[in-house]
Parts: structure tokens; sequence; C-alpha cells
């Protein structure tokens, strides 16, 4: 904690102005009931006030069932960020247990645990996704975070295991197996404390890329379902009247682009802060 602490003390502006619209974005998803000018699902005059452009009234216009746009997109900010944050901490989870299991049993186990990794990275992540939700749909929310969480620890597992490896020879490992520490109490004790800095950069980054997934999954049908809104999935219900109706695509695009350009920003700024070799020459 004193290491990210200290971490975001030495992020530039740039980096400060992203960390906060990106806190933004999850007040105003923590706080959507509260602020929202109606509920997700509430039609405000199916027959006079369908596909309405952004007003005083409302900002973001409404959808084909008089929707208030802005409302579902705040909701819909509550739906994407969680299921990215649930996800990335489940792949966060599985990679650095993975991760360090290999580093520090070594031998033959790790050269195994490394050829399984090796096949499971072979396999492209999106159509793995697109072909297990196209077959079980529609796919409880719950389910769609941990098959987002459990297709995306591959690369967390070997970052952790390059880094546990280097400090499986330093004093203090050494130390602590000559005077009998076994391998699950090195693992937790003095190689996790070690690798947590690397990982929060990863899982940082991975927050946004999982963002644009989910968004994508959602668009294509087989994501997040309605009416639970998503930024993915009203800019599908919006599509078809992209032309003529342009709100209902652009103000979720909007929130989908400055979100994942927030969370590459600061986790581009933690990696520099948290590596010493990335700092720039005082």
């Amino acid at each position: 904690m004193r290491v990210m602490l200290a971490a975001i003390k030495r992020l530039d502006a740039a980096a400060r102005v992203a960390l906060g619209m990106l806190t933004l974005f999850y007040v105003l998803a923590l706080l959507a009931p509260v602020i929202a000018p109606y509920s997700q699902s509430h039609q405000v005059d199916i027959v006079n006030m369908s596909n309405r452009p952004p007003s005083m009234d409302h900002p973001f216009g409404t959808d084909r069932f008089s929707r208030d746009v802005l409302s579902r997109t705040l909701y819909g900010a509550r739906v994407s960020l969680t299921v990215a944050t649930l996800a990335v901490l489940v792949s966060a989870f599985v990679g650095t247990f993975y991760g360090l299991a290999a580093a520090a049993i070594g031998g033959a186990i790790d050269t195994l645990l490394m050829r399984v990794l090796d096949a499971l990275l072979a396999i492209p992540r999106v159509l793995l996704l697109i072909a297990i939700l196209a077959l079980w749909s529609p796919v409880p929310l719950g389910m769609l975070i941990l098959l987002l969480g459990l297709t995306g620890w591959f690369g967390v597992s070997r970052l952790v295991r390059a880094e546990a490896l280097t400090l499986r020879e330093r004093d203090f490992v050494v130390a602590a197996r000559s005077v009998g520490a076994g391998t699950g109490r090195i693992m937790w004790r003095h190689l996790l404390p070690n690798v947590l800095a690397p990982v929060t950069v990863a899982t940082t980054l991975a927050v946004g890329n999982v963002i644009a997934l989910e968004a994508g999954l959602s668009y294509l049908g087989i994501g997040v379902r309605p009416p639970s809104p998503s930024w993915g999935n009203i800019m599908l219900e919006g599509y078809e009247q992209r032309l003529r109706s342009w709100w209902l695509v652009v103000f979720p695009g909007i929130a989908i682009v400055t979100t994942v350009l927030a969370v590459n920003v600061v986790g581009e700024r933690f990696r520099e802060a948290l590596d010493p070799r990335l700092r720039p020459p005082v």
C-alpha cells in the first residue's frame, strides 16, 4: 500500500487528470440510483418521447422506447465497470497463484505448468469467448464475469513467474529456505509481497482491455443482455438508427473511449513510477 501511495505521488499532471476522471466514473456508477434522472427501464412517454435528440430535459436524448439515455448510460457504467473490475480481480488472483506456484515449486512441475500455459495462450481469447457465449446463451452476469476472468490470467501468470524466479535466488529467500521454510510459506510470506507492484500495474491496464472486450461482446449481443444496460448493448440498441439518432451511439461510445484511455494512462504511469529502470534521469 505504501508503495502504491508513493507511486500516486509521483504521477504527472496527465496521469492525475486521468486518475481523477476514472475515479469520477466509478463514483457516478456507484451513485447511479441517486443521481440518474430516471430508472434504467423507465419509459418517459412511448408515444411522444421516443428517439428525441439531446435537450435540457434529456441531455443524452431518448431511445426508441422513450428511455432516458443519460440514465441508462449511468446504470450501464455500473454494469460495465463492475464486470471489468471483478473479472480483472479474478484474473489477478488465478494468475498470481499459478505463477507463484510454478516459480516456487520449480523443476518438472514448473515445466509442466508452463507448457499448459503455452497451450492456453495459443487459443485466441476473443474467439474462445465468442464460441462459449454463442453456444451458452443467455449467460448470467456472474458467469460472464468468471468467463472473462478465467480467460484473462495467462499474461499475469507469466509476469508473476518471471518476477518470482528472480526473487527466488535472493538472499532473503535463500535464508528462509535454509531455516526450514516450506514452499507455501516462501510463496505467501516472501514472494507474494514483492510481486504485488507489477501485478497491480498489469491489473490496472487489464481493466481497460476488459471494458472494451465486454462492450464488444455486448455490442454483438452475446455479452450483457437487456434489459440490464451496459455501454455495449446501449450502442447495439442504437446501431440501426445511428444516422438518424446518433446520440444513442455517441454518448456510450465516448464513455467507453474515455474510460479506456484513462485506465491506460494511469496504468502506464504506474508502471513507470514503480519500475526504477523506466524513470527519467534526475
